[in-house]
Protein backbone atom coordinates (compact mmCIF):
# COMPACT_ATOMS: atom_id res chain seq x y z
CA UNK A 1 0.00 0.00 0.00
CA UNK A 2 1.39 3.39 -0.97
CA UNK A 3 2.06 6.15 1.54
CA UNK A 4 -0.52 8.24 -0.32
CA UNK A 5 -3.20 5.58 0.27
CA UNK A 6 -2.30 5.31 3.95
CA UNK A 7 -2.68 9.07 4.39
CA UNK A 8 -5.86 9.59 2.34
CA UNK A 9 -8.22 9.50 5.32
CA UNK A 10 -5.99 11.75 7.42
CA UNK A 11 -5.76 14.25 4.58
CA UNK A 12 -9.54 14.32 4.05
CA UNK A 13 -10.20 14.78 7.76
CA UNK A 14 -7.85 17.76 7.81
CA UNK A 15 -9.53 19.25 4.74
CA UNK A 16 -12.98 18.86 6.32
CA UNK A 17 -11.85 20.58 9.52
CA UNK A 18 -10.61 23.52 7.47
CA UNK A 19 -13.58 23.55 5.09
CA UNK A 20 -16.66 22.24 7.00
CA UNK A 21 -19.55 20.69 5.09
CA UNK A 22 -23.17 19.92 5.91
CA UNK A 23 -23.98 16.22 6.23
CA UNK A 24 -27.23 14.30 6.50
CA UNK A 25 -27.17 11.04 8.42
CA UNK A 26 -30.31 8.93 8.21
CA UNK A 27 -30.66 6.51 11.07
CA UNK A 28 -28.55 8.91 13.14
CA UNK A 29 -29.69 7.48 16.49
CA UNK A 30 -28.62 3.98 15.53
CA UNK A 31 -25.34 2.17 16.07
CA UNK A 32 -23.49 3.20 12.90
CA UNK A 33 -25.32 6.50 12.53
CA UNK A 34 -24.39 7.73 16.01
CA UNK A 35 -20.75 6.79 15.49
CA UNK A 36 -20.74 8.76 12.24
CA UNK A 37 -22.34 11.68 14.07
CA UNK A 38 -19.68 11.60 16.79
CA UNK A 39 -16.80 11.60 14.29
CA UNK A 40 -18.25 14.35 12.12
CA UNK A 41 -19.05 16.65 15.05
CA UNK A 42 -15.52 16.16 16.40
CA UNK A 43 -14.37 17.32 12.95
CA UNK A 44 -16.51 20.47 13.43
CA UNK A 45 -18.96 19.56 10.67
CA UNK A 46 -22.60 20.57 10.48
CA UNK A 47 -24.86 17.53 10.68
CA UNK A 48 -28.56 16.99 10.08
CA UNK A 49 -29.90 13.78 11.59
CA UNK A 50 -33.07 11.91 10.61
CA UNK A 51 -34.50 9.06 12.67
CA UNK A 52 -37.84 7.61 13.72
CA UNK A 53 -36.35 5.61 16.64
CA UNK A 54 -37.58 2.30 15.22
CA UNK A 55 -34.18 0.76 15.97
CA UNK A 56 -32.24 3.83 17.18
CA UNK A 57 -32.14 5.28 20.69
CA UNK A 58 -32.15 8.70 22.28
CA UNK A 59 -29.42 7.53 24.66
CA UNK A 60 -27.07 7.13 21.69
CA UNK A 61 -27.54 10.80 20.83
CA UNK A 62 -27.16 11.75 24.48
CA UNK A 63 -23.87 9.90 24.66
CA UNK A 64 -22.53 11.66 21.58
CA UNK A 65 -23.51 14.97 23.14
CA UNK A 66 -21.42 14.11 26.20
CA UNK A 67 -18.37 13.40 24.03
CA UNK A 68 -18.26 16.62 22.00
CA UNK A 69 -18.03 20.28 22.97
CA UNK A 70 -21.17 22.44 23.30
CA UNK A 71 -20.07 24.35 20.21
CA UNK A 72 -19.70 21.14 18.22
CA UNK A 73 -23.08 19.89 19.43
CA UNK A 74 -24.68 23.15 18.28
CA UNK A 75 -23.76 22.08 14.74
CA UNK A 76 -26.23 19.19 14.96
CA UNK A 77 -29.92 19.51 14.10
CA UNK A 78 -32.30 16.59 14.54
CA UNK A 79 -35.44 15.76 12.58
CA UNK A 80 -37.74 13.09 13.97
CA UNK A 81 -39.05 11.60 10.79
CA UNK A 82 -39.42 8.47 8.72
CA UNK A 83 -37.72 7.65 5.42
CA UNK A 84 -40.97 6.01 4.34
CA UNK A 85 -42.37 9.55 4.20
CA UNK A 86 -41.04 11.36 1.12
CA UNK A 87 -41.70 14.79 2.64
CA UNK A 88 -39.49 13.96 5.63
CA UNK A 89 -36.73 12.94 3.25
CA UNK A 90 -37.06 16.12 1.22
CA UNK A 91 -36.97 18.31 4.33
CA UNK A 92 -33.85 16.55 5.60
CA UNK A 93 -31.97 16.94 2.29
CA UNK A 94 -32.31 20.71 2.04
CA UNK A 95 -28.96 22.56 1.82
CA UNK A 96 -27.02 19.36 2.48
CA UNK A 97 -23.67 18.58 0.83
CA UNK A 98 -23.25 14.90 1.67
CA UNK A 99 -25.82 12.20 2.47
CA UNK A 100 -24.90 9.13 4.53
CA UNK A 101 -27.95 6.87 4.29
CA UNK A 102 -27.80 4.36 7.14
CA UNK A 103 -31.50 4.04 8.01
CA UNK A 104 -32.81 0.52 7.48
CA UNK A 105 -34.41 -2.43 9.19
CA UNK A 106 -31.45 -4.75 9.62
CA UNK A 107 -31.28 -8.43 10.59
CA UNK A 108 -31.85 -11.50 8.44
CA UNK A 109 -34.16 -13.14 11.04
CA UNK A 110 -36.26 -9.95 11.32
CA UNK A 111 -36.74 -9.89 7.56
CA UNK A 112 -37.82 -13.53 7.53
CA UNK A 113 -40.34 -12.84 10.31
CA UNK A 114 -41.57 -9.56 8.81
CA UNK A 115 -40.69 -9.18 5.12
CA UNK A 116 -43.30 -6.48 4.45
CA UNK A 117 -41.94 -3.92 6.91
CA UNK A 118 -38.39 -4.76 5.85
CA UNK A 119 -39.34 -4.08 2.24
CA UNK A 120 -41.16 -0.82 3.03
CA UNK A 121 -38.22 0.61 4.95
CA UNK A 122 -35.29 -0.79 2.99
CA UNK A 123 -36.68 -0.37 -0.52
CA UNK A 124 -39.48 2.22 -0.47
CA UNK A 125 -37.68 4.31 2.15
CA UNK A 126 -34.40 4.03 0.27
CA UNK A 127 -36.08 5.10 -2.99
CA UNK A 128 -37.57 8.12 -1.21
CA UNK A 129 -34.08 9.11 -0.07
CA UNK A 130 -32.64 8.71 -3.56
CA UNK A 131 -35.36 10.91 -5.04
CA UNK A 132 -35.04 13.55 -2.33
CA UNK A 133 -31.25 13.66 -2.58
CA UNK A 134 -31.37 13.84 -6.37
CA UNK A 135 -33.88 16.68 -6.32
CA UNK A 136 -31.86 18.56 -3.69
CA UNK A 137 -28.75 18.17 -5.88
CA UNK A 138 -26.56 16.94 -3.05
CA UNK A 139 -22.86 16.53 -3.84
CA UNK A 140 -22.73 12.86 -2.90
CA UNK A 141 -24.96 10.02 -1.73
CA UNK A 142 -23.47 7.12 0.20
CA UNK A 143 -25.69 4.26 1.32
CA UNK A 144 -25.33 1.21 3.54
CA UNK A 145 -25.31 -1.89 1.37
CA UNK A 146 -24.71 -5.37 2.77
CA UNK A 147 -22.53 -8.45 2.45
CA UNK A 148 -25.79 -10.43 2.45
CA UNK A 149 -25.97 -9.55 -1.26
CA UNK A 150 -23.40 -12.28 -1.94
CA UNK A 151 -26.02 -14.85 -0.99
CA UNK A 152 -25.21 -18.45 -1.82
CA UNK A 153 -22.12 -17.76 -3.94
CA UNK A 154 -19.48 -20.03 -2.36
CA UNK A 155 -16.22 -18.36 -3.42
CA UNK A 156 -13.99 -16.67 -0.84
CA UNK A 157 -12.99 -13.93 -0.50
CA UNK A 158 -16.04 -12.05 -1.79
CA UNK A 159 -15.35 -9.77 -4.75
CA UNK A 160 -17.81 -7.01 -5.63
CA UNK A 161 -18.70 -8.08 -9.16
CA UNK A 162 -19.56 -11.71 -8.31
CA UNK A 163 -22.71 -12.43 -6.30
CA UNK A 164 -25.09 -15.34 -5.86
CA UNK A 165 -28.78 -15.78 -5.06
CA UNK A 166 -30.07 -13.91 -1.99
CA UNK A 167 -30.95 -16.09 1.01
CA UNK A 168 -33.34 -13.78 2.86
CA UNK A 169 -35.80 -10.92 2.28
CA UNK A 170 -33.21 -8.59 3.86
CA UNK A 171 -30.65 -9.62 1.25
CA UNK A 172 -33.19 -8.99 -1.51
CA UNK A 173 -33.81 -5.44 -0.25
CA UNK A 174 -30.11 -4.63 -0.12
CA UNK A 175 -29.57 -5.94 -3.64
CA UNK A 176 -32.49 -3.87 -4.91
CA UNK A 177 -30.83 -0.80 -3.37
CA UNK A 178 -27.81 -1.41 -5.57
CA UNK A 179 -30.01 -1.89 -8.64
CA UNK A 180 -31.82 1.39 -7.99
CA UNK A 181 -28.52 3.19 -7.48
CA UNK A 182 -27.30 1.97 -10.86
CA UNK A 183 -30.54 2.96 -12.58
CA UNK A 184 -30.43 6.45 -11.06
CA UNK A 185 -26.89 6.88 -12.37
CA UNK A 186 -27.87 5.78 -15.88
CA UNK A 187 -31.25 7.52 -16.03
CA UNK A 188 -30.70 10.74 -14.09
CA UNK A 189 -26.92 11.07 -13.91
CA UNK A 190 -27.17 10.82 -10.12
CA UNK A 191 -24.16 8.87 -8.90
CA UNK A 192 -23.87 7.18 -5.53
CA UNK A 193 -21.68 4.76 -3.62
CA UNK A 194 -22.85 1.62 -1.84
CA UNK A 195 -20.84 0.21 1.06
CA UNK A 196 -21.29 -3.52 1.56
CA UNK A 197 -20.85 -3.83 5.29
CA UNK A 198 -19.43 -7.05 6.72
CA UNK A 199 -20.49 -7.61 10.35
CA UNK A 200 -19.75 -4.17 11.80
CA UNK A 201 -19.36 -4.08 15.59
CA UNK A 202 -18.41 -1.64 18.34
CA UNK A 203 -19.74 0.76 20.96
CA UNK A 204 -23.44 1.64 20.90
CA UNK A 205 -24.40 -1.58 19.11
CA UNK A 206 -27.31 -2.68 21.27
CA UNK A 207 -27.20 -6.07 23.02
CA UNK A 208 -30.96 -5.96 23.60
CA UNK A 209 -33.81 -7.41 21.60
CA UNK A 210 -34.47 -10.52 19.56
CA UNK A 211 -32.38 -9.29 16.63
CA UNK A 212 -29.24 -8.17 18.45
CA UNK A 213 -25.97 -8.85 16.63
CA UNK A 214 -23.75 -11.63 17.88
CA UNK A 215 -20.93 -9.63 19.52
CA UNK A 216 -23.06 -7.37 21.75
CA UNK A 217 -25.44 -10.24 22.50
CA UNK A 218 -22.68 -12.58 23.65
CA UNK A 219 -20.84 -9.81 25.48
CA UNK A 220 -23.93 -8.93 27.50
CA UNK A 221 -24.58 -12.60 28.29
CA UNK A 222 -21.04 -13.11 29.54
CA UNK A 223 -21.06 -9.93 31.63
CA UNK A 224 -24.39 -10.97 33.20
CA UNK A 225 -23.28 -14.57 33.73
CA UNK A 226 -25.90 -15.93 31.34
CA UNK A 227 -25.67 -18.77 28.82
CA UNK A 228 -24.18 -18.10 25.40
CA UNK A 229 -25.87 -19.83 22.44
CA UNK A 230 -23.98 -20.63 19.24
CA UNK A 231 -25.96 -21.38 16.09
CA UNK A 232 -24.60 -24.50 14.39
CA UNK A 233 -21.24 -26.09 15.17
CA UNK A 234 -19.42 -22.80 15.77
CA UNK A 235 -17.27 -23.13 12.66
CA UNK A 236 -19.37 -20.61 10.74
CA UNK A 237 -17.02 -17.71 9.98
CA UNK A 238 -17.41 -13.98 9.44
CA UNK A 239 -15.27 -10.98 8.51
CA UNK A 240 -15.92 -8.91 11.65
CA UNK A 241 -15.17 -5.23 11.17
CA UNK A 242 -14.74 -2.60 13.89
CA UNK A 243 -16.97 0.49 13.66
CA UNK A 244 -14.10 2.97 13.17
CA UNK A 245 -13.22 1.23 9.90
CA UNK A 246 -16.82 1.67 8.69
CA UNK A 247 -16.80 5.36 9.68
CA UNK A 248 -13.62 5.82 7.68
CA UNK A 249 -15.19 4.15 4.63
CA UNK A 250 -18.25 6.44 4.79
CA UNK A 251 -16.19 9.63 4.94
CA UNK A 252 -13.93 8.45 2.12
CA UNK A 253 -16.96 7.52 -0.01
CA UNK A 254 -18.73 10.81 0.63
CA UNK A 255 -15.71 12.81 -0.49
CA UNK A 256 -14.64 10.50 -3.33
CA UNK A 257 -13.92 11.76 -6.82
CA UNK A 258 -16.46 11.15 -9.57
CA UNK A 259 -14.52 8.27 -11.12
CA UNK A 260 -15.00 6.28 -7.87
CA UNK A 261 -18.78 6.79 -7.81
CA UNK A 262 -21.61 4.62 -9.12
CA UNK A 263 -19.84 1.69 -7.47
CA UNK A 264 -20.24 -0.69 -4.55
CA UNK A 265 -17.39 -1.48 -2.18
CA UNK A 266 -16.74 -4.12 0.42
CA UNK A 267 -16.23 -2.60 3.86
CA UNK A 268 -14.41 -5.13 6.00
CA UNK A 269 -10.94 -6.14 7.14
CA UNK A 270 -10.39 -9.10 4.85
CA UNK A 271 -10.13 -11.72 7.60
CA UNK A 272 -12.18 -14.65 8.86
CA UNK A 273 -13.12 -15.49 12.43
CA UNK A 274 -15.18 -18.53 13.41
CA UNK A 275 -17.89 -18.21 16.03
CA UNK A 276 -15.90 -20.52 18.29
CA UNK A 277 -12.88 -18.23 18.02
CA UNK A 278 -15.07 -15.16 18.55
CA UNK A 279 -16.42 -16.69 21.77
CA UNK A 280 -12.86 -17.18 23.06
CA UNK A 281 -11.80 -13.67 22.02
CA UNK A 282 -14.69 -11.99 23.87
CA UNK A 283 -14.22 -14.22 26.91
CA UNK A 284 -10.50 -13.40 27.09
CA UNK A 285 -11.05 -9.66 26.59
CA UNK A 286 -13.63 -9.55 29.39
CA UNK A 287 -11.28 -11.52 31.62
CA UNK A 288 -8.63 -8.84 31.08
CA UNK A 289 -11.25 -6.35 32.30
CA UNK A 290 -11.87 -8.35 35.46
CA UNK A 291 -14.98 -10.25 34.32
CA UNK A 292 -14.79 -14.05 34.24
CA UNK A 293 -17.31 -16.19 32.37
CA UNK A 294 -16.79 -19.91 32.88
CA UNK A 295 -19.93 -21.36 31.29
CA UNK A 296 -19.37 -23.43 28.16
CA UNK A 297 -21.35 -22.25 25.10
CA UNK A 298 -24.56 -24.07 24.19
CA UNK A 299 -24.79 -25.20 20.55
CA UNK A 300 -28.12 -25.23 18.73
CA UNK A 301 -29.46 -25.50 15.16
CA UNK A 302 -28.09 -23.40 12.32
CA UNK A 303 -30.09 -20.24 11.72
CA UNK A 304 -32.31 -20.06 8.62
CA UNK A 305 -31.01 -17.66 5.96
CA UNK A 306 -27.43 -17.53 7.23
CA UNK A 307 -24.46 -18.07 4.94
CA UNK A 308 -21.79 -20.49 6.14
CA UNK A 309 -18.69 -18.39 5.53
CA UNK A 310 -18.07 -14.75 4.72
CA UNK A 311 -14.84 -12.93 3.95
CA UNK A 312 -14.26 -9.79 1.92
CA UNK A 313 -11.72 -8.76 -0.64
CA UNK A 314 -11.19 -5.05 0.13
CA UNK A 315 -8.77 -4.35 -2.74
CA UNK A 316 -11.29 -2.22 -4.63
CA UNK A 317 -12.02 0.06 -1.66
CA UNK A 318 -8.31 0.42 -0.95
CA UNK A 319 -7.52 1.25 -4.57
CA UNK A 320 -10.37 3.62 -5.47
CA UNK A 321 -11.29 5.14 -2.10
CA UNK A 322 -8.00 5.00 -0.22
CA UNK A 323 -9.65 2.79 2.42
CA UNK A 324 -7.20 1.49 5.02
CA UNK A 325 -8.88 -0.50 7.85
CA UNK A 326 -6.99 0.37 11.00
CA UNK A 327 -8.47 -2.18 13.42
CA UNK A 328 -8.56 -5.99 13.25
CA UNK A 329 -11.14 -7.89 15.28
CA UNK A 330 -9.14 -8.43 18.49
CA UNK A 331 -8.20 -4.74 18.63
CA UNK A 332 -11.82 -3.73 18.10
CA UNK A 333 -13.07 -6.09 20.79
CA UNK A 334 -10.47 -4.73 23.23
CA UNK A 335 -11.70 -1.18 22.58
CA UNK A 336 -15.39 -2.12 22.75
CA UNK A 337 -15.40 -4.20 25.95
CA UNK A 338 -14.99 -1.31 28.46
CA UNK A 339 -17.91 0.48 26.80
CA UNK A 340 -20.16 -2.58 27.19
CA UNK A 341 -19.10 -3.11 30.79
CA UNK A 342 -20.02 0.49 31.57
CA UNK A 343 -23.25 0.36 29.53
CA UNK A 344 -24.48 -2.77 31.29
CA UNK A 345 -23.71 -1.65 34.85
Amino acid sequence: MSLQTQNTYERIRLTLENEPKTWLITGVAGFIGSNLLETLLLLNQKVVGLDNFATGFQHNLDEVRSLVTPKQWSGFSFIKGDIRNLEDCKAACQEVDYVLHQAALGSVPRSIADPINTNETNISGYLNMLVAARDAKVSSFTYAASSSTYGDHPALPKVEDTIGNPLSPYAVTKYVNELYANVFARTYGFNSIGLRYFNIFGKRQTPDGAYAAVIPKWTAAMINGDDVFINGDGETSRDFNFIDNAVQANILAATAKDDAKNQVYNVAVGGRTTLNQLYEDIQLSLQKNGIKHHKAPIYRDFRVGDVRHSQADVTKAKTLLGYNPEFVIKEGIAIAMPWYINFLK
